[in-house]
């Protein structure tokens, strides 16, 4: 009995010890508690710790005071094994973090970073890749012009700081995201909203806020419901946290549009402050991944949390389980520790204490099981929602708009040098193909420069250099160069000051550009005897500039998109680089003015720039005290209307033209290039046109012509839809198309094959070449005839190169043959089988064949006949009845017409044909 009792005194020492060996005292030091996040956070770290008994945690809340961070941390150093800190302030906190670590005494530093590397592991989101992702987020969902206010956390913190660095960084890939304000929220809703108050006056023209998280965001939202209900904001927050009031719930209700995954780290600390104290493995730096929660994901988000939410009450439920087994155990280890005397007693506590041990690993090691199950279904969730971002992703294609732009231009240089350099009667052409050259040089060098002064406004951020000037002086001789163009078109050009000087800083060479591009806009929109008025007063602290005209005007929806970049309205023949208004409008901005457009369709249009007098609103970087010289105006005037300029190709007079053997039909809409492919064309086909596509297949099927060159891009109809439609319709598949476009690549030049084009050419092109291939293709289809309207009995089927006109082949001349015996067949009958028109079949089998329907059907008959001479012993007179002719002598007599001797002669001569 005395041994019993001293095994289980001795059992009951080891419990006691073994329970003891990994008891620790972790302390969290949280720099405030009073928002969703860190209050999840909080959450998740009890949760952790339930898995891990006998832990003692101590928490300190600093309620967003520094100082008392500090001296919470100082308290309760002594009595700790390892503290986890989340920094109210990255330099102040410093100090005691460093303290602590020298003290032996382990440190990880959660969500903020600190000034020193001093501490034993981070954990916490990049913040900067958080402003990346948002900035990317907000330019992808975005196509028109964003005017954005950041707002901004705790000054000092490092997530307001790198997040606003990561925003402004991203947002440079975007040029059409300005950020117009920046505003300290202080983490804070109140603060936020009290801040945007002070804003109210720039708030009018606000499309988009970044707020640091998602309390700052829902107070903004706020607002501008307050001071704009009904207008549309885009609003990002920050967090995402789950439940009622967090940013998932903000999206789901769309408060806001979208916000960023801030995890909340609590986990992930407390499993880091184990493999510390465990001495097992573990990374210094932790860097938790983000990801963009919207309305296309929210919903999916909202049921894996509400499912992890679900699974965590379970865990909780078990763990107040497994807190009743550990009382009950340790009730057991009370009991067997009084009634130590008893052996039974002892015996049946001992093994109830092993039952309890055993159920308690059992219950554990179903916790971490469901453990891993959450981790493996958050990342799950991760990999899914990063999908879905990539598919949902739009790009922007700037290069391939300005190659187009490009390309045309040096199409009409080259082709027309070449031209005159083969031509011996270049005298008779040289003006015209020298004012081409001359126009396109000036359209190129006008896109070149547009581009580079978009690039120094936008990309490399120049800044004005403003002096003082007399604004109306300044437009009066704008007026003024552009006025002998204005009287050759027949436009009364205006200029109507409400006094005599206004004076005004500006940068005199950004501000011309603008009066340049609206001024040259209204000429080009106008018809003659328009006018084109520039209103120019002031009131208010403020000029305004109205360049008022009475041309063709715009809808609503062309002036939404009007200051768009390469956006180009659809009401006019002559297309530009849809650059210049994108343009005009960055200047206005950079001299802290504002540009609107009113407009009416067919009634005229009039552009409004604002811009402050004095020079309070400019930086010192801004101002120049030196009088600079005015650009040359006459110059810039001369460059805008150079492309304006429209010539005219001499034609041959109708009645001194000989009709050409082959027809071809040019789609394109760029007038120049279409006149000039026209007047070279004209030389050796007749020539039809068109400049939209719409138009081309209505003459592609009135017309049917022998072979369609056409541009890619083209109003309405593409030139790929136009290709298809054709190759697809049975009147108009046998036509051969060219292609002809600026885009390049080798993924469009395989687009535009697989459209079932014949060929594809690019631009700029030589003509010799592009002739080439027109005479190429149309050489081709006489040998396609020529193999049709063989001698062979029935024509070969295996030599077609498209399938539609290999059966319109096969059907038409199966029909021929299956009727060829019936005397009273005719052109009505195919038409009937064959489900077309009889132009339509005359202008088919002309195309395709060579040959009048008539004309086939007699063919064939006389064929058929020359066969059944050579190889049946039959009389002349049934033969004549078997291929379908009414009479022998008719019969005779067209027999005689096609091989020169009578059948019967031809029959006893055994002639082969």
């Amino acid at each position: 009995m005395t041994a019993i009792l001293a095994f289980i005194s001795f059992c009951n020492i080891n419990c006691t010890s073994s329970l003891r060996k990994n008891s620790y005292t972790i302390g969290f030091s949280q720099c405030t508690g009073l928002d969703l996040w860190r209050r999840t956070m909080l959450d998740e770290m009890k949760t952790e710790l339930s898995l891990h008994p006998g832990v003692d945690f101590v928490y300190a809340d600093a309620h967003g005071n520094s100082e008392t961070q500090i001296a919470q941390v100082s308290a309760m150093l002594d009595k700790l094994d390892l503290l986890i800190i989340s920094p109210n302030e990255a330099e102040p906190l410093t100090g005691v973090v460093e303290e602590a670590y020298r003290r032996g005494i382990p440190v990880i530093v959660i969500d903020r970073k600190t000034k020193s590397s001093l501490y034993t592991a981070y954990i916490g989101a990049d913040n900067y890749e958080i402003g990346k992702l948002a900035a990317k987020y907000l330019g992808t969902i975005s196509k028109g012009q964003i005017n954005l206010i950041e707002v901004l956390g705790l000054p000092g913190s490092s997530p307001a700081s790198e997040r606003d660095r990561g925003f402004t960084d991203g947002i440079k890939k975007f040029p059409n995201i300005q950020i117009k304000a920046r505003l300290q929220g202080n983490w804070v809703k109140q603060d936020a909203e009290k801040k945007l108050i002070k804003l109210r006056p720039e708030l009018k023209n606000i499309n988009a806020v970044f707020a640091h998280n998602d309390d700052m965001a829902l107070g903004s939202e706020a607002v501008f419901k307050e001071l704009y209900p009904g207008k549309k904001i885009t609003i990002i927050g920050v967090d995402a946290c789950p439940g009622e009031g967090g940013g998932m719930q903000m999206v789901y209700d769309r408060s806001i549009a979208a916000s960023l995954v801030y995890p909340t780290l609590g986990k992930e600390a407390i499993l880091t402050a184990f493999q510390i104290l465990n001495n097992e493995p573990f990374s210094k730096v932790n860097i938790l991944q983000s990801l963009v929660i919207d309305t296309s994901n929210v919903r999916l988000m909202k049921m894996q949390t509400n499912k992890i939410n679900s699974q965590q009450n379970d865990i909780i439920k078990q763990q107040g389980l497994l807190a009743e087994q550990q009382l009950i155990y340790k009730s057991q280890q009370t009991v067997l520790n009084i009634i130590v005397t008893t052996l039974v007693l002892a015996i049946i506590s001992g093994g109830l204490a092993f039952y309890f041990l055993v159920e308690n690993r059992k219950i554990n090691r179903h916790l971490a099981l469901k453990n891993e199950e959450i981790i493996r279904k958050g990342e799950q969730l991760v990999e899914m929602s990063a999908k879905v971002e990539a598919a949902t992703e739009a790009r922007l294609n700037f290069f391939t708009n300005v190659t187009h732009e490009f390309r045309t231009p040096l199409t009409l240089m080259i082709s027309p040098l070449q031209d005159m350099l083969k031509n011996e009667k270049a005298v008779e052409v040289i003006g015209n193909s020298l004012k081409m050259v001359n126009k396109n040089a000036y359209r190129l060098l006008r896109l070149v420069n547009q581009l580079i002064d978009y690039r120094k406004l936008e990309i490399d951020k120049t800044t004005i250099q403003a002096s003082e000037n007399n604004i109306i002086a300044f437009c009066r001789e704008i007026i003024d160069s552009f006025r002998l163009h204005a009287k050759k078109s027949k436009i009364q050009l205006y200029l109507v000051p409400s006094e005599k000087d206004i004076q005004v800083w500006f940068d005199v060479h950004l501000l011309d550009k603008v009066f340049f591009n609206l001024i040259s806009n209204a000429i080009k929109f106008i018809p003659d005897a328009g006018i084109v008025k520039l209103y120019l007063r002031r009131d208010h602290g403020q000029v305004y500039i109205d360049v008022q005209d009475n041309g063709v005007g715009m809808t609503q929806e062309e002036a939404a998109l009007v200051f768009d970049q390469f956006y180009q309205a659809d009401n006019h023949p002559r297309v530009g680089s849809g650059i210049g208004l994108a343009l005009t409008k960055e200047i206005v901005g950079r001299h802290h003015g504002n540009i609107t457009v009113t407009t009416k369709k067919w009634e005229g249009t009039t552009f409004t720039i604002t811009l402050p007098l004095g020079d309070a609103h400019l930086k010192e970087s801004e101002k120049t005290y030196f009088k600079n010289e005015w650009p040359d105006m006459d110059e810039q005037s001369n460059s805008c209307l150079m492309d304006n300029e429209m010539f005219s190709f001499t034609e041959t007079p109708a009645f001194t033209q000989t009709p050409n053997e082959f027809s071809i039909l040019i789609i394109e809409d760029n007038q120049d290039l279409l006149n000039y492919l026209n007047q070279k064309f004209s030389e050796h086909f007749d020539v039809y046109t068109a400049n939209n596509g719409n138009d081309a297949l209505i003459q592609a099927y009135e017309k049917v012509p022998d072979l369609i060159l056409t541009d890619v891009v083209l109003p309405g109809l593409s030139g790929k839809t136009i290709t298809e439609q054709l190759k697809t319709d049975l009147r108009t598949s046998h036509i051969p198309v060219i292609m002809l476009t600026a885009q390049s690549s080798n993924d469009q030049k395989i687009s535009g094959l697989e459209s079932l084009a014949d060929i594809y050419v690019s631009k700029p092109f030589q003509f010799d070449y592009l002739l080439a291939a027109v005479n190429n293709l149309i050489r081709n289809r006489k040998i396609l005839k020529e193999h049709f309207t063989s001698d062979l009995p029935i024509p070969v089927k295996s030599g077609i190169s498209r399938s539609i006109d290999k059966k319109f082949v096969n059907d038409f001349s199966g029909i021929v043959e299956k009727n060829i015996s019936n005397e009273n067949f005719s052109v009505d009958d195919i038409c009937r089988s064959i489900g077309i028109s009889r132009i339509q079949l005359y202008r088919k089998v002309k195309a395709l064949l060579g040959y009048t329907v008539n004309d086939y059907l007699l063919d064939r008959r006389l064929k058929k006949a020359v066969y059944l001479l050579n190889n049946e012993n039959l009389p002349v007179s049934e033969i004549a009845y078997m291929v379908g002719f009414s009479s022998a002598n008719y019969f005779s007599t067209s027999f005689k017409a096609k091989y020169g001797c009578p059948p019967t002669e031809f029959k006893n001569l055994n002639k082969v044909v």
